[in-house]
């Protein structure tokens, strides 16, 4: 090999080897921030200081050519590892009232996910399982909030089959659809009750930026320190009613699971190659089939009953059946002008977001054509 090259390649390493060392001091320093932070109750994630960092670090780098975006993809990269490294620090205990935690169906992924965000907080937290039905009266006697955790089909028999609660205790589920468990939960306790939805799998490292939906139920004041509780591990709260979660999810998960479900069963009736596949496809189509394929990674039982949790779902789907059958036709006719029209009405409804979609989709592209192998 050229010397030259070899020379040069050896200062490379040499400034890696300084790169390394100072992502090790700036780890260490966010260890002492978790601790500030976990000490004063301050949430781990805080958009007015990320956002102002980036700017900074952006506008500094413009300034000594660097690329901007370089340097903010590896800041946001650090501030992950940061987020990590700070959510093992424990976390300030808000509730200064006696009681305990109890999660029914805590022996399960998100079950254990919260189970261990409470116990970082100072909680005393119970499990009960199917195993340990029989303790519900028992383990919910002395319970501050009694949380749900169950498949949908169900959650509604759980829940009408509680034992009865301590007045002030909060009642909530974690179910992905919220109007039924909601009602369930109102007839079965006469306190504070909410509706929570967790928007996010319980394979995340933490909750940093991840959305927990809650729909109010009654007596809202006596539950806001379980939601203040949830900020400080760095989730954003999003308060909606009920029933437009449930129409807002038609979309966002059954529509869009039964899509991925049937891409997916084509995929196999065409007996598709699928690493031929893979290795042709553009950064966009790799991201979309690696959304397929972690469809099929997962629980068949959870999807079947997401989507065909509701009569509304089914309706939904049926139209996009009537609406692709449509667009089909279309083509068939080799209608190129009604497809053009059809896709410029959907380009307008965009609006804005369609030019938003393509910035923020950017760096998902980059990772998925930095992973190809």
């Amino acid at each position: 090999m050229i010397a030259e090259l070899i020379e040069l390649r050896d200062k490379i390493d040499e400034v890696d080897r300084a790169i390394l060392s100072l992502i090790t001091k700036r780890l260490a320093l966010v260890t002492e921030v978790g601790e500030v932070k976990s000490q004063h109750g301050i949430p781990i994630y805080d958009p007015k200081r990320e956002a102002e960092m980036l700017t900074k670090r952006r506008n500094e780098a413009e300034l000594v050519g660097v690329a901007p975006n370089l340097i903010e993809d590896i800041l946001r990269r650090l501030m992950r590892e940061s987020y990590n490294s700070e959510n093992d620090k424990g976390f300030k205990k808000v509730y200064n009232g006696q009681g305990s935690i109890v999660i029914i169906g805590g022996n399960g992924q998100m079950g254990r996910l919260f189970t261990r965000l409470f116990s970082l907080s100072g909680y005393q937290v119970k499990t009960l399982g199917s195993k340990t039905m029989h303790q519900a009266a028992e383990m919910v006697a002395d319970a501050a909030v009694v949380i749900v955790t169950v498949p949908i089909n169900k959650t509604a028999e759980i829940i009408s089959g509680l034992p009865p609660l301590p007045k002030d205790c909060i009642l909530t589920d974690f179910t992905s659809i919220k109007q039924q468990p909601l009602q369930a939960m109102l007839q079965q306790h006469s306190g504070p009750v909410v509706g929570l939805h967790p928007m996010f799998g319980p394979d995340v490292p933490n909750l940093a930026k991840q959305i927990i939906v809650y729909c109010d139920g009654r007596e809202s004041e006596k539950y806001q320190w379980l939601i203040e509780q949830m900020r400080i591990w760095g989730a954003n709260l999003y308060p909606i009613a009920a029933s437009e979660h449930d129409k807002c999810m038609s979309f966002i998960q059954a529509l869009r699971h039964f899509t991925s479900f049937s891409y997916g069963v084509n995929l196999l009736k065409e007996n598709a190659n699928l690493e031929q596949l893979i290795a042709l496809s553009s950064p966009i189509y790799r991201l979309e089939l690696m959304m397929v394929g972690r469809l099929f990674a997962q629980d068949a039982q959870l999807y079947a009953d997401i989507i065909m949790s509701s009569a509304d779902n089914i309706e939904l789907i049926k139209r996009y059946y009537h609406c692709f059958g449509q667009m089909v036709r279309l083509i068939e006719k080799g209608d190129k002008a009604g497809f053009i029209d059809n896709f410029n009405q959907v380009t307008e409804w965009f609006g804005d977001y369609a030019p938003r979609f393509i910035k923020e989709s950017q760096a998902l592209l980059k990772l998925a054509n930095d992973n190809r192998a």
